[in-house]
């Protein structure tokens, strides 16, 4: 039925989303490198990015890797229905969300693993490349955030359907070629 709302983002998904967006636009933006906020802000963000990984493995179904993971099928579907106009209505992530998100959860991973080599490994103290690395994942991160920001807006145009407003209220419109999760 056409305008039927949904419970589809499970408040662990939606407040990890929220809470890995504000850390990065916090330390991004108003936290310098190296200060306490920053890296304490950082360790948060691996917590939640560990509590992620594991709720992609057992929680609900539009919380699993199984549902979006995009296969070489799933992306070539999904492209192909773009290419003729005709996007793909689908709960939860589109194949091509899906990859845009695995690289930004990649992304954030190596600005993980970089700063924690450049606040605790001793041995690297004062070696640059951990700090390459760190700001080279900030940057492509940025990037990407700009794609997943741009790419919500442009579906939810497409859909005639909030995109951003349902990751904050778990809620999204059923569209008619759409199941029931």
């Amino acid at each position: 039925m056409q305008g039927e709302s949904l419970h589809l983002w499970d408040p662990l998904v939606r407040l990890f989303h929220l809470s890995i967006a504000g850390v990065f636009v916090a330390n991004y933006f108003f936290n310098e490198a190296g200060d306490d906020w920053h890296v304490w802000l950082g360790y948060y963000a691996m917590a939640w990015l560990l509590v992620r990984t594991v709720w992609g493995f057992v929680g609900p179904r539009s919380a699993r890797w199984s549902d979006f993971w995009p296969t070489p099928k799933r992306l070539a579907a999904h492209l192909r229905s773009l290419l003729r106009g005709r996007p793909q209505h689908r709960l939860g992530h589109s194949p091509l969300g899906a990859l845009v998100m695995l690289a930004m959860l990649s992304a954030l991973l190596t600005l993980g693993i970089s700063g924690f080599l450049m606040q605790e490994v001793d041995a690297l103290w004062g070696a640059d490349w951990p700090l390459q690395i760190h700001e080279t994942a900030a940057n492509v991160l940025l990037g990407l955030v700009g794609i997943h920001v741009l790419a919500a807006l442009f579906e939810s145009f497409q859909l005639r359907d909030n995109l951003p407003l349902s990751m904050l209220t778990g809620r999204r419109k059923r569209l008619p070629d759409e199941r029931a999760p």
